[in-house]
């Protein structure tokens, strides 16, 4: 292995786990969102 791909591998790395707890939270927000728009239906405050 080359000194460059060798560097290079821990900013992969440390990127893919930023997209991917970055995904994780955009997710959790989207279902609390749904939820809060299910509860707010159901005791009728609807737009």
């Amino acid at each position: 292995m080359s000194d460059a791909s060798r560097d290079r591998k821990p900013w992969l790395r440390r990127g893919g786990w930023f997209v991917l707890i970055w995904l994780v939270s955009v997710l959790a927000l989207a279902v609390v969102a749904v939820v809060f728009r299910l509860l707010m239906n159901l005791t009728g405050m609807t737009v």
